[in-house]
């Protein structure tokens, strides 16, 4: 039998607002439990919710980036259902008319560009967080109503890579707009995905299974690979698939029940009778877009066509915000456009990668990596002792010049200079002349190594070679 998975993904983005979603509490990571909270976030009785409107600015910024048609009219409603994690009993969300409906991105799998639609983005509260000890469970209230996008795609994936790339994509361009850290690892993004498998050729939908608690893009496509095989299995094997909630075990590579699941509708939607709908202007949403940071994707474009990087280097160079940052500043302080990248994904990113640091906790200002970086492509530097002062400077960042010239590091390119030496070393060994015109190619050994004692190694080695050989070949 012949099968084809239909997939669709829900992904819930957590904003980087300062204050929550309807409450003055301040949005925070690291703070103790239940000190990041003001009675609304308790579900106090008599609280009033008031809407962040930077959470609405970042809602339409990823709207648009996402091609979606954006409501000018804000509603709100309440989705009621019992939970230990929802003081108030009920979560303040948007469901009759989302901020933004139908729309699309492209991404690439396998070098092949994949379109995958958008039904819908609407913005809510986050819930508090459970924390399981034996025996018993706690709850912290620092997270109850941060604020959420959801995006909902239409069941247009049919593998776990597609699936990947998506949710690849959207990682991308919250965390360039900065509207989310976009780190699964944190919470910040998290993905439930819906699959259901049905015969090549049939447009009948298969019965759903919902795979919860996804915490990374990896994860996202090993669970779906694993569950489009265990459900394929069970219809060659005649056994119906039944509607459940499954999560991804890592270490047993399978996707395990949590509960079953009935055709009874889950919650009780009505409007939120706090919140008045609310008119966005057209120059409201108009500001909220032109102030949208640029995007990885057209950053790999100007990558590419006006600094002459490689697609790879593109790519690379984007996979982080704050790495694309630094190299942009970068390219405000020269022109080497190929050597700034070649170091940010090499020396920098081995550095950043021992260090277990990201791209923020870097310690040298670009202005001063700038500068190493000029120092080699002017040849005032070979690549082994830029690599030997770049962990100099790790420890005291700063000009690199003179710590250079302390280390007496620095190399002559002075081609006048380095010709009057290499004629002074030609002259006083005549017999190694007559050996390369011999073809002995240790002779050009030799004489670089007299050259260099003579000049206390300080000459550009690249460039006397080359004076040497345009020299030799002269007589």
């Amino acid at each position: 039998m012949n099968v084809e998975a239909v997939i669709g993904l829900e992904i819930h983005v957590e904003m980087q607002t300062k204050s929550k979603m309807f409450s003055t509490a301040p949005v925070t990571y690291k703070a103790d439990p239940n000190t990041a909270v003001v009675p609304l976030d308790l579900g106090h009785p008599g609280t009033m919710p008031v809407v962040n409107r930077q959470a609405i600015i970042n809602a339409i910024q990823v709207c648009h980036a996402l091609h979606l048609q954006i409501d000018s009219q804000l509603w709100f409603d309440r989705k009621n259902y019992f939970y230990p994690d929802l003081p108030k009993g009920y979560q303040i969300t948007q469901n009759a008319r989302p901020i933004g409906s139908e729309g699309w991105i492209e991404v690439m799998v396998e070098n092949q560009p994949f379109k995958i639609r958008i039904e819908r983005l609407h913005v809510e509260e986050d819930t508090a967080m459970q924390h399981h000890y034996e025996g018993f469970t706690l709850v912290d209230y620092n997270r109850a109503g941060i604020p959420l996008m959801e995006i909902v795609t239409k069941p247009d994936i049919r593998n776990g890579a597609q699936a990947a790339a998506f949710v690849e994509a959207i990682r991308q361009i919250v965390s360039f707009l900065k509207v989310s850290s976009g780190k699964m690892e944190e919470g910040s993004l998290r993905c439930d995905v819906n699959i259901s498998v049905r015969p090549v050729g049939t447009e009948i939908l298969g019965t759903k299974v919902e795979i919860k608690n996804l915490n990374s893009i990896a994860n996202v496509q090993r669970a779906i690979d694993v569950e489009m095989l265990r459900q394929e299995r069970s219809l060659i094997a005649g056994m119906p698939v039944q509607q459940e909630t499954r999560r991804y075990d890592e270490l047993k590579k399978e996707t395990i029940l949590m509960r079953k699941k009935t055709d009874a509708v889950d919650y009780k939607y009505f409007t939120e009778p706090n919140i008045v709908p609310i008119s966005l202007t057209q120059d409201f949403i108009g500001n909220a877009i032109h102030q949208s940071l640029p995007l990885a994707t057209t950053k790999r474009t100007r990558y590419q066509g006006e600094l002459g990087l490689s697609e790879y280097d593109a790519i690379q160079l984007t996979q982080d915000v704050y790495v694309s940052e630094y190299f942009d500043q970068l390219t405000t302080l020269g022109n080497h456009y190929k050597l700034y990248a070649n170091w940010l994904l090499g020396e920098i990113a081995s550095y950043l990668n021992k260090a277990n640091l990201t791209m923020l906790a870097f310690p040298i200002q670009p202005k001063y990596m700038a500068l190493l970086m000029s120092m080699i492509a002017k040849g005032d530097l070979s690549n082994k002792q830029a690599k030997e002062l770049f962990e100099i400077m790790i420890k005291n960042p700063g000009d690199p010049r003179p710590l250079a010239e302390k280390m007496n590091m620095l190399q002559i390119s002075d081609e006048g200079y380095i010709t009057q030496q290499v004629q002074e070393v030609l002259s006083a060994n005549p017999q190694s002349i007559i050996d390369f015109q011999q073809g002995k190619d240790r002779a050009v050994g030799f004489l670089i190594g007299q050259i260099m004692k003579k000049t206390g190694g300080k000459v550009n080695p690249t460039l006397t070679n080359q004076i040497l050989i345009k020299l030799l070949k002269s007589k």
